[in-house]
């Protein structure tokens, strides 16, 4: 025979203390008082990397509405050029955002030189691509609808790609003094 379970005792409730204990990390104290004002940059856009970035903001914007204006996705070779555009286009606003708000300065871990120097050196080179293949692309017999805006996105491609060449240049100029440094 088994023996009988006692039923569970039910335990008087505890009193609950009314005290709350609070604790902040360094980081977190750093982070909070850092974040409450946000620098601007207003000689940014007067040096010739910022006019370079935002002329590669507004031709870039043109370079890839002059294409989805169209037809382009029956292409693939406009995909690959409207991608290119959108994904460089985006990338520069942000870059824009950090430089015109000096977020770089808040964040030192990150080196900017060199982030700076890969960015604009994959931009150049990947827009060079994209140029090309844009305007090897571009021809009456393809779409004679379509013929205007592909080869004046063509022709933006050309011009973004020596904004993201100078920019290079310039990225590299700061990337060198830095390492010498």
């Amino acid at each position: 025979m088994e023996a009988p379970v006692p039923p569970p005792q039910e335990q008087p409730p505890r009193p609950r203390s009314h005290t709350v204990t609070t604790t902040s990390s360094s980081f977190t104290a750093n982070l909070s008082a850092s974040s409450s004002t946000l620098a601007y940059d207003r000689e940014f856009l007067r040096t010739l990397p910022g006019l370079l970035m935002v002329t590669e903001i507004v031709l870039g914007l043109l370079v890839w509405t002059l294409i989805a204006g169209t037809e382009y996705f029956l292409y693939p070779a406009f995909g690959w050029v409207m991608f290119v555009a959108v994904f460089y286009w985006v990338l520069t606003v942000f870059f824009l955002i950090i430089y015109m708000t000096m977020t770089y300065t808040r964040i030192p871990q990150v080196p900017w030189t060199t982030v700076g120097l890969c960015f604009n050196g994959s931009a150049f080179i990947l827009y060079l691509i994209a140029a090309i293949v844009d305007a090897s692309s571009v021809t009456k017999e393809l779409d004679s609808h379509n013929y205007n805006s592909w080869a004046a996105s063509s022709f933006f491609a050309f011009v973004v790609t020596s904004c993201y060449a100078g920019n290079t240049y310039f990225s590299f100029i700061s990337w060198r003094s830095r390492t010498l440094q």
